[in-house]
């Protein structure tokens, strides 16, 4: 007689920008839940003091320009786990399918026959505006807003489809849109000069780093000055970097770095 299956179950949860307090609730209780939690790098050290006694706690870092763990070591933790009858989170920072990889996670696990739930959290590119208390809309200044990485995948699909910045700052004048771009501080000379091309010199920018955290910290310029202020004022990963009409006005304020939801 073949004895019953021990799998457990996985459930990928958004730990949102940093600040604790902005896990949803339904975060809070899978983290409760957890006998396993795998812990992106960038999750605040105080979300964990909400896991359960005794889980096991795996940090996997993952963070652009930095020594990772491996995406295929992961899922194999993942996958490993679930069929040992455990209870799984996988934290990650920001939202799961905002940057994170959550797609590819999901389906690797589907494909080894285990269903997945999925807890949204606060993408940082809504935390770091709402920070210093811009709209990523608004309708005298944006019609919509796009998110977009500035750290695209490596490889042959990347050389055959680079993101074309030219078209998407084009689309952004003519259509009113904020740009959001994460993970865009290493790449900032390139991505600035393509976003020249359709947008013009004094085009507000801000840059966000550390969103939602008490060292939060931001510099508000322009599109002609991008580069030149992020080398001077030491911008760093992780970082957000905001672009369109909606900002205006914030460089000319002189806001200091607020804590978001203050």
């Amino acid at each position: 007689m073949t004895p019953p299956s021990l799998q457990g179950s996985c459930t990928l949860v958004g730990a949102g920008p940093g600040d604790p307090e902005l896990l949803t609730l339904k975060a809070v209780k899978a983290i409760q839940a957890a006998t396993v939690l795998l812990v992106d790098d960038l999750v605040n050290d105080e979300i964990l003091a909400y896991a359960r006694p005794g889980a096991r706690i795996v940090h996997v870092g993952k963070r652009g320009g930095c020594r990772s763990t491996p995406q295929a070591f992961i899922e194999r933790l993942m996958i490993t786990a679930v069929q040992e009858g455990e209870t799984v989170v996988r934290l990650k920072g920001g939202d799961p399918f905002i940057f994170g990889r959550g797609g590819e996670e999901v389906e690797h696990l589907r494909e080894a026959g285990i269903e997945v739930r999925v807890v949204n959290g606060i993408t940082a590119g809504l935390a770091a505006v709402t920070a210093l208390g811009v709209p990523l809309t608004h309708r005298d200044h944006a019609q919509g807003v796009v998110f977009v990485t500035g750290h695209a995948k490596t490889g042959y699909a990347a050389g055959e489809h680079p993101t074309d910045w030219r078209q998407l700052a084009a689309t952004a004048r003519d259509a009113r849109l904020t740009l959001v771009i994460y993970m865009g501080v290493a790449g900032v000379a390139h991505i600035q000069d393509e976003l020249l091309h359709g947008l013009s010199g004094d085009t507000p920018v801000a840059v966000i780093q550390h969103a939602s955290l008490p060292q939060q910290r931001h510099i508000a310029t322009t599109l002609a000055r991008l580069r030149a202020d992020i080398a001077s004022a030491a911008m760093a990963s992780p970082s957000v970097i905001v672009v369109g009409d909606v900002l205006r006005g914030l460089a000319a304020a002189g806001l200091p770095s607020t804590r978001f939801g203050t």
